[in-house]
C-alpha cells in the first residue's frame, strides 16, 4: 500500500515497481541519485535559460549591422531551447513524483539537491540584471 502521509524509513518504491529500497545501501543510493537528479535538473534550466538568450538577441542596427543576418545560429538555439524545455518539464514531473513517494528522506534530498543546483548554476543568472520591456509589468 503506498503512503500518503510523509514516512521515515528505509523501504520505499520510487517512480518504478523495480526501484525499490530495502537496505540501508540502497536507500542511500536513491537519496544521492535524487540529489543529483534534481541538482541536474537546475544545471538544465540554466542551459536553457542561456540558449534563450542567445535566441532572443535583438538584431544589430547601424553601421555594424551585417549585410546579411545569420539566421542560423539563432534557429539553433532556439532548437536547443525549445528541446531542453521539454527534457527540464520531464524531468520536473520525475522529481515531483518521486517526492510523491511521501518518503522523508527522498523529500530532502530532492529539495536539498535543487537548493544546491541553484546556487552552483544559476545563482547569478542575471535575471536581477533583466530590465522590464513591458510597460503593464505583469508579464
Amino acid at each position: 500500500m503506498m503512503h500518503m502521509t510523509f514516512y521515515w524509513g528505509i523501504k520505499a518504491t520510487i517512480l518504478f515497481d523495480f526501484w525499490k529500497t530495502d537496505s540501508w545501501l540502497s536507500y542511500i543510493l536513491t537519496l544521492l541519485a535524487c540529489f543529483v537528479f534534481a541538482a541536474f535538473y537546475q544545471y538544465l534550466e540554466n542551459r536553457r535559460l542561456q540558449f534563450r538568450s542567445l535566441s532572443s538577441t535583438r538584431p544589430r542596427t547601424g553601421v555594424s549591422a551585417p549585410l546579411i543576418p545569420k539566421s542560423g545560429t539563432r534557429s539553433a538555439a532556439k532548437a536547443a531551447s525549445v528541446l531542453l524545455f521539454g527534457v527540464n518539464a520531464a524531468i520536473g514531473y520525475l522529481l515531483m513524483l518521486a517526492a510523491m513517494s511521501f518518503n522523508g528522506g527522498v523529500f530532502i534530498a530532492i529539495v536539498v539537491g535543487l537548493t544546491v543546483g541553484y546556487l552552483v548554476f544559476r545563482s547569478e543568472d542575471g535575471a536581477a540584471d533583466v530590465a522590464v520591456d513591458n510597460p503593464c509589468a505583469c508579464a
